[in-house]
């Protein structure tokens, strides 16, 4: 019985902590604006286009196009191909820019933004063209790391 009460009391422990910290009521905020709203509409299934514009300053863009290359019995075949581009304020006031394009070579973004890895160290470059070489002369190793 002891036990159970302990359990019990453990469980009441959680429900206070569980409960939210903060009891006023959420603070209401306005949807964001659309300035500017421009959809061109869908040219048979080759080519669509949207824009849009928000406050403040986020513009969004969108294409769509179809290689439209026509196989066999007159179907259209080739790939769709989508382009986006994001452009939006940065904190020191500069407009930043993101573009990207999906297509049959998979998703390819573009932006000074985006992070790019540092250069190799000069001892993994020589680490790498040394076993590129040990591969080139046919050299192979077994399970626990000896040459064979």
């Amino acid at each position: 019985m002891k036990r159970m009460s302990h359990i019990v009391a453990l469980c009441l422990v959680a429900v206070a902590f569980g409960l939210p910290q903060n009891f006023r009521e959420v603070e209401r905020r306005e949807p964001i604006k659309i300035l500017r709203s421009e959809v061109s509409p869908i040219d048979g299934a080759n080519f669509s286009n949207f824009i849009f514009l928000f406050f403040p300053k986020i513009l969004f863009r969108n294409r769509k196009w179809n290689s439209n290359t026509k196989g066999r019995n007159h179907r259209v075949t080739g790939t769709v191909q989508y382009g986006w581009i994001f452009h939006f304020p940065l904190d020191d006031g500069t407009i930043g820019e993101v573009r990207y394009i999906a297509d049959e070579n998979g998703y390819q973004p573009e932006s000074a933004l985006i992070p790019t890895p540092h250069p190799l160290p000069a001892h993994a470059l020589e680490q790498i063209r040394f076993a590129e070489e040990q591969r080139a002369r046919g050299v192979e190793w077994d399970i626990r790391g000896f040459q064979i």
